[in-house]
């Protein structure tokens, strides 16, 4: 079986390290995108995991960030997990989002909650890799409250209980949970709640093993992280060294036993 790369990036809008969300111009946003898309080509994923990624926002430019990441960084296939929604004056529209060189076989997105602006959640896909389905989770948890992260992370534990019991069975592997956690594994708190739930499905593995994501100019925590599942092999991950947005990207490259 061929290694499968899948990276974890909050790309912060497109504002790179500017602060305030809105003071940053469209041509800046188009020019930290297109140095995005340069890295992720060389990267060379399989598979993208984005948050904070916008469809059609007011403060991110108007236009369309995974469509100009997908085109710019050679993908084929792309799907947005939209969790906010605001139309008039300041007309915003941004979530999740998955990018593949592989076809996406199914996909749906689950927001955490009904209000139109900052609401997180999570984007579930299965990629079809060479004909075996790869299922992932793209998530992104509540940044300052630990009560909200752990409501969210029950969540999405409820969820994946009802979709393995329903597509195990086209499955490769359980499945993989990437994403901005918003908190350390270190911590009494969502990360390393997730994990031990994770465990119910097989032997799972966090990702990084080392390295820090946050703040990306003089990174100090991981709030970023890749779970491997069982049958996940061979697993190697590291931080990608870049100053494209507050969080640095995570790779990790394993086999599908």
């Amino acid at each position: 079986m061929p290694r499968v790369r899948i990276v974890t990036f909050n790309i912060a809008h497109g504002r790179g390290l500017s602060p305030i969300q809105g003071m940053t111009t469209r041509r800046r946003i188009r020019a930290t995108l297109l140095k995005i898309a340069k890295l992720l080509a060389e990267l060379k994923p399989d598979i993208v995991a984005l948050q904070e990624i916008d469809e059609n926002s007011r403060w991110a430019g108007n236009f369309d960030h995974l469509e100009f990441l997908r085109e710019f960084g050679g993908f084929e296939h792309a799907v947005f997990g939209i969790n906010n929604r605001r139309e008039g004056l300041l007309n915003l529209s941004y979530g999740n989002a998955i990018l593949s060189r592989h076809p996406i076989a199914v996909w749906e997105n689950i927001a955490f909650g009904q209000s139109k602006v900052g609401e997180k959640g999570f984007l579930f896909a299965e990629i079809d890799f060479h004909g075996r389905h790869l299922p992932i989770a793209n998530m992104h948890l509540h940044y300052r409250s630990k009560v909200h992260r752990f409501a969210q992370v029950d969540r999405f534990l409820a969820y994946l209980h009802d979709k393995q019991r329903d597509r195990h069975t086209h499955w490769a592997v359980p499945p993989i949970v990437c994403g901005d956690l918003n908190n350390t594994h270190h911590a009494s708190d969502a990360t390393a709640t997730l994990l031990s739930h994770l465990h119910d499905y097989g032997d799972y593995s966090l990702h990084p093993s080392k390295g820090c994501t946050f703040p990306s100019p003089l990174p100090g925590r991981t709030l970023d992280f890749i779970f491997l599942p069982p049958g996940a092999r061979n697993a190697e991950s590291h931080v990608v060294r870049s100053f494209l947005s507050d969080h640095r990207p995570v790779v990790v490259d394993f086999e599908v036993a």
